[in-house]
């Protein structure tokens, strides 16, 4: 009935291994509190093959709030190998296309358990879909294909997807994304369909919740505070939760083992520190405060990290990031304001706008001449990529930028340096931005003076996280900021949300009003122009041909479009990621992709990372 994909990783039969455990396990099997390590695994674990060696148990490892997520990184039913293409079973043993890819069967491994050791079966999928993303309070307008597809139990361990046209990238979501299921023996304890409302509401409250929606998504998320915790299929799950930190601990049921049979995670412990100060992040990792810190930690403090390898036991690691643009500068073309709207469809001001970039001094500048001047498109290595979209109006060319403003009528009529409008108006454009993951404060210096040279007074806003997501979803941002993710065959072609108005979210807003039109079939929002409805059109085909030959030459077609109209302007991409870690922990790469695409450590197995020697803390 199915396809077999081996995992390069290895699986195997538990009768062909002898398992082992962590110590900390073994006086819990001991004591007749759990049951015997092979009593716990699938009947087919994930074997890992450890990056350097078969590590040492025990310890506990510092990380920051953020860091937590790559260090515990999410199972999903099927995971990505670090070529950053090929798809690999996890939870899932197998998967099958019917014919026309309409259908996916998914077969589970046979005796998987959540953390509390509940059985993981095709009910925690159907929960997901019916009781969650088909629930009308919990989610009003489900996204696309979600409303229009069913998901069958075939049996406790099989699940069938049944879309209403051809799907074909679900796999790719369903390795990156993955979440697509939940523990359905918990969250039906606090689901209105399972308990009786005024009860339910009642206990909600005593939590300390305004009702089951938001215990769901602070659970979910992991911000609730005070349990009750949800098992997890993580390699260590939540056991306190404060406002500054979590401690997490290994999960007994965890489904991988390592080639010699040892269960894993190898580290007993992970505490999780809650920080929002970039510097505060930034001084702890140098010191070797922290056992892994990568994720707000900037390029250009290189020199200090590389210091801090000479006094604190750490290791600095220079990673890749995956972004095709560690800056992608968004203009809002639906803006409230007709004349930004009016002067940000004009083609002239884009190219001007890229073109007065400076984009080899910024390298120089932010990256220590070690990123790529190039504008946002996929990585290199992309079957979807090609040379002319990194450079298309990327050159440097100030003198052509003017004489396109003047062209356009934007002249400094009051002698001051900056234009303004035919009419004498300002011409004042702010960019919004919050400060994380790539270092867009220096950036947009950079960006605001080089535009400031050819007369346009652009002026910087930084945001904390909550109103900047508050104001992106409004589309209320003249000119938004964000990195360029999403440039890989696992998630470009399955979600290109910054080539195609399909997706309204947190990261910036920059065609909120084509979203809704796409989305609702014209009953909200606005009509988008000609050129943003052949997006949509090569979308739609895009993502339901079966064909990846077809699939390549759209996506080609969509990164053509986005290079040659510059509908987003790129400045330096494949830069460099400091990764900072203790000098015992081991398994970690030296070089790696960082980003979104492969959830920075997915492809790593970060957890068969460990302490040389073990430690106790």
């Amino acid at each position: 009935m199915f396809a077999v994909t081996v995992c390069t990783s290895g699986v195997a039969h538990a009768a062909e291994i002898r398992y082992a455990e962590s110590p900390l396990i073994a006086e819990r099997v001991a004591a007749g509190l759990l049951p015997p390590v092979a009593e716990r695994l699938p009947r087919h674990p994930v074997i890992v093959r450890p990056l350097t060696r078969v590590g040492d148990y025990g310890g506990t490892a510092r990380v920051f709030e953020y860091d937590r997520h790559i260090f515990v990184n999410t199972e999903n039913p099927l995971t990505v190998d670090t070529d950053i293409s090929t798809l690999l079973p996890n939870l899932a043993r197998r998967w099958q296309w019917n014919a026309d890819k309409t259908w996916l069967t998914l077969e589970l491994r046979a005796g998987l358990r959540w953390s509390d050791g509940h059985p993981l079966t095709a009910d925690d999928f159907l929960f997901y879909h019916y009781d969650l993303m088909r629930n009308k309070e919990y989610t009003p307008v489900p996204p696309p294909p979600w409303g229009e597809t069913e998901v069958v139990r075939i049996d406790d361990l099989t699940i069938q997807y049944q879309f209403p046209e051809p799907y074909p990238l679900f796999e790719n979501l369903l390795a990156q994304y993955g979440y697509y299921y939940v523990p359905k023996h918990f969250y039906r304890r606090f689901h209105p369909d399972y308990v009786d409302p005024e009860k339910l509401q009642e206990q909600i409250r005593s939590m300390g919740y305004i009702s089951w929606l938001n215990f769901v998504a602070a659970s979910q998320g992991g911000s609730a505070m005070g349990g009750p915790y949800p098992p997890t299929m993580r390699s260590h799950y939540r056991i306190r939760r404060t406002p500054t930190l979590m401690t997490l601990e290994r999960n007994p049921y965890y489904h991988k083992v390592d080639t010699e049979g040892r269960q894993l995670p190898y580290i007993d412990r992970v505490e999780s520190e809650v920080s929002d100060n970039v510097e505060v992040v930034t001084a702890k990792a140098s010191t070797g405060q922290k056992d892994f810190a990568g994720y707000t930690l900037n390029t250009q403090d290189f020199p200090l990290f590389k210091l801090g390898e000479q006094t604190s036991g750490i290791r600095v690691l220079v990673w890749n990031r995956i972004h095709g643009s560690d800056v992608i500068i968004r203009p809002n073309y639906n803006s409230r304001d007709q004349r930004l709207r009016e002067l940000y469809w004009d083609f002239r001001f884009r190219r001007a706008m890229s073109i007065s970039l400076n984009r080899e001094e910024m390298n120089q500048i932010i990256y220590f001449g070690r990123g790529t001047p190039r504008q946002f498109t996929v990585i290199p290595t992309s079957a979807y990529f090609e040379p002319e979209f990194a450079t298309s109006h990327a050159e440097y060319d100030p003198a052509t930028a003017n004489q396109l403003l003047d062209v356009m009528g934007l002249a400094d009529i009051d002698g001051d340096g900056l234009r303004e409008y035919a009419d004498g108006e300002p011409l004042i454009i702010t960019i919004e931005f919050v400060e994380v993951e790539t270092p867009r404060a220096i950036t947009l210096e950079l960006v605001t003076e080089y535009w400031r040279s050819i007369g346009i007074d652009a002026r910087v806003r930084l945001l904390e996280n909550a109103l900047h997501n508050q104001r992106s979803r409004a589309g209320t941002m003249a000119m938004s900021v964000w990195h360029g993710d999403r440039s890989t065959d696992l998630l470009f072609p399955a979600h290109p949300v910054w080539y195609v108005p399909i997706h309204i979210n947190w990261e910036g807003s920059k065609w909120n009003d084509w979203v809704r039109w796409y989305q609702s079939e014209g009953r909200l929002g606005s009509r988008p122009p000609a050129e943003i409805a052949q997006l949509h059109t090569w979308w739609d085909e895009m993502r339901a041909t079966p064909s990846l030959e077809r699939r390549i030459f759209l996506g080609k077609r969509i990164l053509r479009s986005t290079a040659e109209n510059l509908w987003s302007i790129g400045t330096v991409g494949l830069a460099p990621q400091p990764v900072v870690i203790n000098e015992r922990l081991k398994n970690v790469p030296d070089v790696g992709w960082w980003g979104w695409d492969t959830r920075w450590s997915l492809p790593y197995n970060p957890s068969s990372w460990f302490f040389e020697g073990g430690r106790a803390r």
